[in-house]
């Protein structure tokens, strides 16, 4: 029987804010890996990665942001890259170890920013379908689905069948039950996204949450070793954008994950879980 890796659920405060998380033990003399979703994601999109990579003996943290998954909703709706930047911040003052950083999207971005800001506690920085320059049009179809469906839905075979439609490439799930852990149910009996509604309305200008400038001068100035995952479908990721990436960070390494679009760890984890433990091989 094979061995089972269990994780443990855990809360920290930063910003004011009770966040959660969940963690996998490992080798104690490795740096740890810390999970990062994107925008409208949770920890639990990480949830192939993270058993993988336990199982390979490391210890792995995933962390819901704040306004997302189980995370508390900041009142005041401050969802700019600062804030998230500050919550990870928080979380690796006080861990134990360095951390090699693993951002999908959205959390790309913060890890980052992060990587070059808080060296001191940064091993390594995998950047999953984000670069500096986006496609708008994808970006654009992302902020669309998230803004969608403000009444809720009235049973997970609704929820099921929205996600469908946005990933027809996907598999529409048999077992509903997973879809959970994407919604809420609200007192009205309604189910509604996990993420709070203040994230998305961010009025005309959806890359407001972002800092060009700090992002280009985080890209910059990063000395952790880097590598760069896209998935070859991506609609948020082109060749240009990869190409910039490349002026800005010459040591950064590239990786292209087949028959995956923006959600790479997902849509294909086999072959993004094995870039991911090459790369972690080389650094730690």
């Amino acid at each position: 029987m094979p061995e089972i890796f269990t994780s443990e659920p855990f809360e920290y405060v930063a910003g004011g804010l009770d966040l959660v998380g969940e963690r996998w033990d490992g080798d104690p003399d490795r740096a740890t890996v810390v999970l990062l979703h994107g925008g409208g994601q949770t920890r639990h999109s990480w949830r192939h990665t993270a058993a993988r990579l336990a199982a390979g003996g490391r210890s792995v943290v995933a962390l819901d942001a704040r306004g997302h998954g189980d995370s508390q909703w900041d009142p005041a709706g401050d969802y700019l890259l600062d804030a998230f930047v500050a919550d990870l911040s928080t979380y690796l003052e006080s861990s134990e170890r360095s951390a090699v950083l693993v951002g999908a999207s959205l959390g790309g971005m913060i890890a980052l920013v992060t990587a070059a800001e808080h060296p001191e506690w940064v091993a390594g920085l995998v950047l999953v379908d984000v670069v500096l320059e986006l496609e708008r049009e994808g970006v654009e179809k992302i902020r669309r689905f998230m803004g969608s469906y403000p009444n809720g839905f009235s049973s997970l075979d609704e929820v099921a069948d929205a996600v469908a439609a946005y990933n027809p490439h996907r598999e529409r799930p048999r077992n509903l039950d997973g879809l959970r852990k994407n919604v809420r149910l609200g007192d009205d009996g309604r189910w509604r996204w996990h993420w709070d509604p203040a994230f998305v309305d961010l009025g005309d200008e959806p890359q407001r949450r972002s800092d060009p400038k700090r992002l280009r001068r985080a890209a910059e100035e990063v000395r952790a070793p880097t590598l760069i995952v896209r998935g070859a479908d991506s609609d948020v990721v082109s060749q240009a954008g990869l190409d910039d990436m490349a002026r800005m960070m010459p040591d950064a390494e590239f990786a292209e994950v087949g028959a995956a679009g923006h959600m790479v760890a997902g849509d294909d984890n086999d072959v993004f879980g094995d870039a991911l433990e090459h790369y972690l091989e080389q650094i730690s």
